[in-house]
């Protein structure tokens, strides 16, 4: 668990790294991560803003010849593609998932309930809030699923939401990534970004909490 805190707050150097490591791979490996991150149920943890407003933000620098182009199309497919796996797992193994010994290790059930609360309480536009919420984007999918959700109508909800959080995750780290001072203060960047998109689901965490110590 630490080494995955250190590559998410130093992510701008873990990306460095990759990208002269691998070369062309990194468009590969970055893909999967954000794939993985709302494909697979049991990995919610994985970055997902930070790793986009960071490749944006190496893309903007010449020294690394990346493409902007080629990270929005990558980005845009691993999230449509990874919340679209994840619900067809939802519809196939549906609640049985998170009752199996090794996957109840990773599915937590106060991170499923908020997202079914999420849900219950916003309806089919919790589908498109659910993208720009950590932990809460990678349950909705699966959430849907299992509450008989027919996936076209997934679809016109999940596709806008993955176009406007890559536009705005890739646009921000594109145009401010290498800003002198966003560079010298990289981490903090991140840990914001990180503690913005955070807010939601913890008042929506609080509330139901206080509406159950009332009742």
């Amino acid at each position: 668990m630490g080494q995955l805190i250190d590559f998410v707050l130093h992510i701008d150097s873990h990306m460095v790294n990759i990208v002269n490591t691998f070369g062309g791979w990194s468009y590969g490996i970055l893909f999967l991560i954000i794939f993985i991150e709302t494909g697979a149920v049991i990995l919610p943890f994985l970055p997902g803003d930070s790793l986009l407003f960071a490749a944006a933000a190496l893309a903007a620098n010449p020294d690394y010849h990346l493409s902007i182009t080629l990270f929005t199309m990558i980005f845009l497919l691993a999230a449509i593609g990874g919340d679209s796996m994840n619900f067809f797992i939802g519809r196939r193994a549906g609640i049985a998932i998170t009752r199996h010994p090794f996957f109840s290790r990773f599915i937590k059930e106060e991170n499923l309930a908020a997202a079914r609360k999420f849900f219950e309480k916003h309806g089919k536009i919790a589908i498109f809030l659910a993208r720009f919420m950590p932990i809460i984007r990678t349950f909705v999918p699966f959430v849907a699923a299992t509450s008989d959700y027919e996936y076209s109508s997934f679809l016109r909800y999940n596709i806008p939401a993955g176009i406007a959080w890559v536009v705005l995750c890739c646009g921000g780290g594109y145009f401010f990534g290498n800003i002198d001072f966003v560079k010298a203060h990289f981490s903090l960047v991140v840990l914001g970004i990180i503690i913005v998109s955070m807010i939601p689901a913890f008042v929506g965490l609080l509330k139901s909490r206080t509406q159950v110590s009332k009742d």
